[in-house]
């Protein structure tokens, strides 16, 4: 039993002296004394790691200048974004004070080389391009013009792009076939290359305040009762052959307001959202 207790002592005592080694290698001596210590704990300062900081949203609108692309501006800067815009004729004749806060670049999309540089720093893009004229020249600003710049966002890593087609309206398709034509080949490029982040807005009649040099135009009058009537109207809709004339319009600031979420919110569903969805989406407050 003696021998039984000294062999227990002894190994409690070489367990004791193993740990107060291996304590002071890691640079802490205890005593037996609970209140004392001899030298407070060596903490090691971590390495600091030199973080980016986030990313700047800055959106490009493309045909920023025109009717719809200055009211997307104008949304754009009161949210505080950085904006810029790319057209054929740059900065418009406009003397209001958001205009100044906006990077006007002039290009044109089917020749690359004149507008690449506007790219840089992009986070997100809405495209207003579009146009009227021969079956082959709508085609090319409608279709080619808007391909081009969705292939150029993409190879930018660009995150979201955001593209204002227009709605089917039957019978009307067939006497524009270059202008639906060239709105479908853009759609559906969109929705290859982005095919997480990219929204189409199909509005139909597009109403608001519309600059004609320093004249402005109120479409409103006209659009806004229609709107109002329409809205309310989506089963004439159904109506064979004339259904689509009934396409209620939209406000060129509810198409802004929904063009500018879409395109800066990444939580915004990818795809296509018709003039009730445009309605739906412009009533709901911005996060």
């Amino acid at each position: 039993m003696t021998s039984l207790a000294s062999r227990l002592i002894q190994s409690r005592t070489s367990l004791f002296k193993s740990y107060t080694i291996a304590a002071s290698r890691n640079g802490r001596y205890l005593s037996t004394d609970s209140n004392k210590i001899d030298e407070p704990f060596k903490v090691e300062e971590a390495e600091t790691v030199n973080v980016p900081p986030p990313l700047t949203e800055k959106l490009l609108v493309l045909g920023g200048n025109g009717f719809v692309g200055s009211h997307i501006c104008k949304e754009a800067v009161d949210r505080g974004l950085t904006v810029a815009s790319l057209s054929r004729s740059g900065r418009p004749p406009i003397h209001d004070s958001w205009v100044n806060n906006v990077i006007w670049h002039q290009g044109s999309l089917l020749s690359s080389d004149s507008w690449m540089e506007a790219l840089n720093g992009v986070t997100s893009v809405i495209s207003c391009v579009g146009g009227f004229g021969s079956q082959s020249y709508m085609y090319k600003i409608n279709g080619t013009a808007n391909i081009n710049a969705i292939g150029a966002a993409s190879e930018k890593g660009v995150k979201r792009f955001v593209y204002i087609s227009a709605a089917d309206f039957g019978l009307v398709n067939y006497l524009l076939q270059g202008y639906y034509e060239g709105k479908k080949a853009a759609e559906t490029e969109l929705l290859t290359k982005f095919a997480y982040g990219g929204v189409i807005l199909r509005p139909g009649f597009i109403h608001g305040t519309r600059n004609v040099g320093s004249v402005k135009l109120p479409l409103g009058v006209i659009g806004s009762p229609l709107e109002m009537v329409l809205q309310h109207a989506k089963p004439l809709k159904q109506l064979p052959l004339v259904g689509p004339l009934f396409t209620p319009p939209v406000s060129a600031t509810a198409v802004a307001k929904v063009a500018v979420r879409a395109a800066t919110d990444p939580v915004f569903p990818p795809g296509i959202v018709d003039v009730y969805g445009i309605l739906r989406y412009s009533q709901q407050r911005a996060t």
